[in-house]
């Protein structure tokens, strides 16, 4: 099991598939939504176990990663 304060990955959880912490719902799923071109809000009132400080975190460590 991989993990840190945003994303978790476990085979127990959405088989392995990347989420954010202490939540079922996948990293993709943020991502398709903005690549849909909807806002960072409308993906937080569709799932509202995602905190937003857990979205803009992963946002900000996905693009440090370029």
């Amino acid at each position: 099991m991989k993990t840190n304060s945003v994303v978790k990955i476990d085979p127990e959880i959405m088989s392995g598939a990347p989420c954010f912490a202490g939540t079922r719902v996948p990293v993709r799923t943020l991502l398709d939504y903005l690549e849909g071109g909807d806002s960072l809000d409308e993906f937080l009132e569709n799932f509202p176990t995602v905190a937003r400080e857990q979205a803009i975190a992963f946002l900000e460590q996905s693009a440090e990663s370029f």
